[in-house]
């Protein structure tokens, strides 16, 4: 039996001050099981299924009942073995009481065992064997208790008073493939309420003096304040309008269409501008009320994208909810973001806003906590990372599984490896009863057909603008009209130089103007040719610091917006940030050839808000779209794309530019909705037209290459059928990229104030460090002479950076006229330049 006396003899952790009490182990697995029941109250689950969670969750620090953990707190010893890796030990060894206390078989018991010892972020590698024990010679299990020592029969007792505590405790009726799936699910919830059961503001020190029924009584109250003060209370959805305005077609039919029961997966497809962000909404408010999730997560391509998707829903979001729910910005550079760092807190605005969006002090403190928000927006990488075998991966998982999955611009999740990625993805967010929706405007019928099959779905009705349910209902019977901007005609220009001289001619005219490149040299050279003949061209890509490419961007908006003022006669260049990012609105358009669907995007931002710009009001005739690009009709070998492209005829496939450049010339228009399902199909689709003989060996290696990498990300992708104690992982985020691609170094810019180094960007601290960042192909970057990292001026700055940092990251300071090192220098307006090097004609 337990005595209280008993229980200050294994301590959870160490005393907060020297002359302290430490909170004994028995209270603190008690404080994570409390945390564990308010997040699971709402759990549909029969009590007997919450009871057997919250019980195996108050285990998941019995190792700690040790001598191995008591040496390393009390005296310093080094540990052979974590604790939580004797937390699945001990309860290997007490297998025979926790049969009794939750049913079901052994195996399926092991499962589940391995999932809340393995709660800081991996599970544990060494050899158990398998339940019951029956060898004591094969395997880690028996060296690993000999270091539990005299705590063997203190756990054992531990195990027992916690049973009692919670009897209706049972697994019966769960499979052993229902378990598996399971013991992710189970992993991230013991994560999570782990964090927050040891967080002592809300669970300070308490002496041993409380039985531990009426600790736990203390505990569930400290839990439901802990839990709401997280941002984890959750909030209920609400029936009730979400916008002021009329409903455009897509969007009336996401309000109709018949929902079938049990989780779903739903594709809208529509033109640029159609709406598809708001007709997702009012898709997902019937979700949610149908009791398919609790929350939202908007995966977005890039974090440029993220960003503006959180400003468009901060406001909108609440209107989904009965009162204020938590938003969180889930990527690497969250930090920075004004509009996020702006939310207020959720104890202090409840009051004054109940509908608007709230953040907690808890979910700020890092991206991984960001997927636990009532909603969440961020970059979809945040989201694939649960399909690989990462350090936390259970906790996105977990996090991602109470939500509904909007992806938008889905399409740009094509690439083979991170389609893969998608798909395995969204069949485990299904497993764990979780519901998605996919936006996109150029999705080819062979990935949607892929998608679908994720949610046991299949269409093959190539109709467009379209609302599939996987499974269910399929809404095609919308407009086939062109909306006002009419369609887009397109004409080729031979020459970058022709290209110059075209916008020369539409400034005049008094056009804003935009010119979409490929390559981020080529953009460079495109602004410097505009200068040269008067033109004093704005730029914008990716290898600006994050201060410069913030300050472009607003100046963007600010003239380009749908709002804009002073774009007459004005020109923006830059590269695919300019597809998909930015609400922009140009009169004329120039691009280099690209992938049909990139085309289709890019031209999005011709004419596009013509209820506050009229035909009548623009300083050209009809929105006209200028490729640059070779002839079609004029291929000679696979250098096709060279003599115009520069760069940026490395970027795509020469076989895809090819086929985007005959269809869409032949064609000689976009025409929106009606035209776009034939022009992506003609070139991305099962169909797509064929090629002249010199480019057939073009494709057969991008077959090759695509199957390499659909290869590589089934190595890299969880298998979810073995469980996680046998198919986690646990490694570095960088082991397992969520993209493919030339590996990147980022260099930190600096200014010199006299003999001290600022950051780039205005002020100090990190925010302006970070601000300060800006990357490049390390391929590129390996080949100067960079600033020595050793130098005092920079070690005075870089001491305090973590090894890893230091490792990945180079400090570098820009000197008066931009200079960097030889070969490399920096521009406010322009970026990072490569110039007169090796490393600079391999750029260019």
């Amino acid at each position: 039996m337990l005595r209280l006396e008993d229980l200050s003899e294994w301590p959870a952790k160490s005393p907060s001050e020297p002359t302290g009490v430490a909170q004994c182990c028995a209270y603190h697995m008690i404080d994570v099981a409390a945390v564990a029941e308010v997040l699971l109250r709402d759990y549909a689950g029969g009590r007997g299924f919450r009871e057997a969670m919250v019980l195996l969750i108050a285990l998941h620090d019995i190792g700690k009942v040790s001598d191995e953990f008591w040496n390393m707190l009390q005296r310093g010893v080094p540990q052979k073995y974590r604790h939580w890796m004797l937390s699945e030990a001990i309860l290997y060894q007490n297998d025979d009481l926790l049969g009794r206390a939750l049913g079901s078989e052994p195996r399926r018991r092991q499962v589940l065992y391995g999932a809340v010892a393995g709660h800081h972020g991996r599970p544990s590698d060494l050899d158990l064997g398998r339940l019951p024990v029956r060898s004591r010679s094969r395997n880690d299990l028996f060296r690993a208790l000999s270091c539990v020592g005299s705590g063997t029969e203190p756990a054992r007792q531990h195990i027992k008073a916690l049973a009692a505590l919670w009897p209706e405790a049972s697994l019966e009726g769960l499979s052993l493939a229902d378990t598996k799936w399971l013991s992710w699910w189970l992993a991230g919830l013991c994560t999570v309420a782990d964090w927050i059961g040891s967080n002592t503001n809300w669970f300070p020190t308490e002496p041993p003096e409380h039985s531990l029924a009426n600790y736990l009584v203390l505990a569930r109250s400290r839990a439901v304040r802990a839990v709401a003060e997280a941002g984890l209370g959750g909030v209920r959805a609400c029936d009730g309008p979400l916008f002021d305005f009329s409903l455009r077609p897509m969007q009336q039919k996401a309000a109709e269409l018949p929902l079938p029961s049990g989780p779903i997966l739903a594709v809208i497809e529509d033109e640029t501008g159609a709406g598809k962000t708001e007709a997702a909404l009012l898709l997902a408010q019937r979700m949610l009320l149908a009791g398919k999730g609790k929350g939202l997560y908007f995966a977005l391509p890039t974090m440029v994208t993220a960003d503006a998707m959180f400003s468009r829903s901060a406001e909108v979001v609440g209107r989904l909810f009965d009162e204020s729910p938590t938003l969180t910005l889930a990527h690497g550079r969250a930090g920075i973001s004004k509009d996020f760092l702006a939310l207020p807190d959720l104890s202090a605005h409840v009051a004054s806003s109940p509908d608007a969006s709230t953040c907690t002090e808890w979910l700020r403190n890092g991206t991984r906590r960001a997927l636990l928000a009532d909603v969440g927006v961020g970059t979809i990488d945040q989201a694939l990372m649960a399909a690989l075998p990462v350090r936390f991966q259970t906790l996105r998982g977990w996090g991602l599984s109470s939500k509904i999955l909007i992806v938008d611009e889905v399409h740009e999740v094509g690439e083979p490896y991170m389609a893969a990625q998608l798909e395995a993805l969204l069949r485990a967010h299904r497993a764990q009863g979780g519901s998605a929706i996919l936006l996109t405007a150029t999705l080819p019928l062979n990935q949607r057909k892929r998608l679908l099959d994720t949610y046991d779905g299949a269409s093959d009705d190539p109709a467009y603008p379209a609302l599939t349910i996987a499974g269910g209902a399929v809404a095609t019977d919308l407009p086939q009209e062109t909306g006002v901007r009419g369609e887009v005609r397109v004409a080729r220009l031979g020459t970058a130089e022709d290209a110059v001289h075209l916008l020369v001619e539409a400034c005049g005219q008094g056009a804003a103007c935009v010119w979409v490149r490929n390559a981020v040299d080529d953009a460079i050279a495109a602004v410097e040719a505009l200068r040269a003949v008067g033109i004093d061209a704005a730029l914008l890509h990716a290898r600006m610091a994050l201060c410069d490419r913030k300050r472009v961007e607003a100046a963007m908006r600010a003239r380009f917006g749908k709002d804009g003022r002073g774009r007459a006669g004005q020109v923006m260049v830059g590269t695919q940030v300019l597809e998909s990012s930015l609400d922009l609105d140009f009169d004329v358009m120039v691009s280099d050839l690209a992938p049909m669907a990139a085309l289709v995007q890019r031209a999005g931002r011709l004419w596009r808000h013509m209820d506050c710009r009229p035909a009548e009001t623009r300083p050209v005739p009809a929105p006209l779209l200028h490729v640059v690009s070779p002839d079609p009709a004029e291929v000679q070998d696979l250098y096709w794309l060279h003599g115009v492209m520069g760069k940026g005829a490395f970027v795509y496939p020469v076989s895809t530019c090819w086929r985007t450049a005959r269809v869409l010339f032949d064609t000689g228009r976009i025409i929106a909705p009606s035209g776009l399902r034939a022009l992506i199909e003609a070139v991305h689709g099962d169909g797509a037209i064929d090629l002249p003989d010199v480019l057939v060996e073009d494709e057969v290696m991008q077959i090759g290459d695509w199957a390499a990498k659909r290869g590589l990300a089934g190595q890299n992708i969880v298998d979810f059928s073995r469980g996680y104690r046998d198919g986690g992982r646990g490694d570095d985020d960088v082991d397992y990229p969520t993209r493919l691609g030339e590996e990147q170094r980022v260099l930190v810019l600096a200014r010199r104030e006299g003999s001290v180094l600022r950051p780039w960007a205005k002020g100090d601290g990190i925010e302006a460090w970070t601000l300060s960042e800006v990357s490049a192909r390390r391929s590129l970057l390996d080949q100067l002479d960079l600033p020595d990292q050793e130098a005092p001026e920079i070690q005075a700055v870089i001491e305090d950076w973590p090894e890893w940092k230091r490792r990945e990251m180079r400090l570098c300071p820009v000197g008066e006229h931009g200079e960097i090192c030889e070969g490399l220098r920096y521009s406010r307006n322009t970026g990072l330049i490569f110039t007169a090097t090796k490393a600079a004609t391999e750029a260019k």
